[in-house]
């Protein structure tokens, strides 16, 4: 089953610093729903353990996450792919682009293209984007407000 999210996120800090944050994985650990971990095994790799819960399936998802098509400080392609055992499995890709908005504001831009299978997507193809959409804005609203303050 596949998915697209699309959406942007203004947020209260200049450019530079939010490209800073997106490549932290402290403030990015603290602005995914269900972080367990997260930890940078190079400049473009991390890795990360999430718990979430779609609809009556909760599972855990081990997962590694590489930064691709660098162009600091505007943009990049962030791409993923999570195992949650006999629940399923969870992959897919952001394009994520800052643009300034004046010297203390930065919109940030955000195109994802996810796919799921296993029991997960059993679950049915609006239960899921519905949960999507939601995680996504819980990331990108959380994140804003931390970069932001």
């Amino acid at each position: 089953m596949a998915l697209v999210i699309e959406g942007e996120e203004h947020i209260a800090a200049p450019v530079e610093k939010v490209w800073e944050a997106l490549n932290d994985p402290d403030i990015l650990k603290e602005a995914i729903p269900g972080c367990q971990s997260l930890e940078k095994n190079s400049a473009t790799e991390m890795a990360a353990t999430v718990v979430l819960k779609i609809g009556p399936i909760k599972a855990t998802f081990n997962g590694e996450v590489t930064l691709k098509n660098l162009k600091p400080p505007h943009s990049y392609t962030i791409q993923g792919e999570g195992k949650g055992g006999i629940a399923g499995f969870a992959k897919g890709g952001a394009d994520v682009t800052l643009t300034a908005d004046g010297p203390n504001a930065t919109v940030l831009k955000y195109a994802a293209k996810a796919e799921v299978g296993g029991k997960i997507a059993q679950l049915g193809s609006r239960l899921i984007q519905s949960t999507s959409k939601k995680l996504a804005g819980q990331f990108f609203s959380t994140f804003g407000e931390k970069v932001g303050a």
